[in-house]
């Protein structure tokens, strides 16, 4: 069992020193911290989703829809006002996990482009809400379960159950990125995934958090949404 007091403690010295000073545990070069994650649409299960997009046509009200794939039809699911650049931001609960494809139509009445004008569209993903811890210092240079060994740059996950390279998507206060599964874990405080140094610097997650998961099982076909 890993101890979490350790890890934080030991987090919180690796975040606060400058990227070029950091080094390897197993003796490695100073390494630079992974980039943050990008900005994605959606939110989690039970919790409100977001979507910024841009419309044509300048200041105006704008509608989304969400597409369904099981009726082939699509729903209101918000309303958004949007500016003078057409720049808009809709929020809507997340009543149900998934990715979904959403699209901005401009309601008739606005000071710009018309309602017949194509629409903006878009995927957003509501993700399934997550206890997660993290982990990396005093433990880099061990094996991991999955294969390979564990370093200041390996993007992965820890979960009990799921098969090893499984892709999940986890997602945290609105950025997300796709890590596979590395190794088995976590074993404490509750947590339902431990996530390494890396990604959680990458996501901007600095202590045992609330985080949003979708695992990628392999693609299926979707029904493409017409209109």
């Amino acid at each position: 069992m890993r101890s979490r007091l350790a890890t934080s403690l030991a987090l919180a010295a690796v975040l606060a020193a400058p990227a070029a000073a950091r080094a390897d545990d197993t003796g490695g070069a100073a390494f630079d911290a992974p980039p943050l994650a990008a900005l994605t649409p959606g939110g989690l299960l039970g919790g409100p989703v977001r979507w910024s997009g841009t419309v044509a046509g300048g200041a105006g009200q704008v509608r989304v829809e969400r597409f369904d794939d099981d009726t082939g039809t699509w729903s209101a699911v918000a309303e958004a006002a949007a500016d003078g650049d057409g720049a808009f931001t809709a929020t809507w609960p997340g009543d149900a996990t998934g990715t979904f494809t959403v699209r901005a139509i401009r309601e008739p009445g606005g000071d710009g482009a018309s309602a017949s004008e194509a629409p903006t569209v878009a995927q957003v993903t509501v993700f399934r809400p997550a206890r997660a811890t993290w982990y990396g210092p005093g433990f880099y240079g061990r094996r991991l379960a999955c294969g390979g060994r564990l370093t200041t740059t390996t993007i992965g996950v820890a979960h009990r159950t799921l098969p090893c390279g499984t892709p999940v998507q986890v997602f945290f206060r609105g950025r997300s990125l796709v890590a596979p599964v590395v190794d088995r874990g976590p074993f404490a405080n509750g947590a339902s995934y431990d996530i390494t140094s890396a990604t959680a610097q990458a996501l901007g997650v600095r202590q045992t958090s609330r985080i949003g998961v979708a695992p990628r099982p392999p693609a299926a076909t979707a029904r493409r949404p017409n209109g």
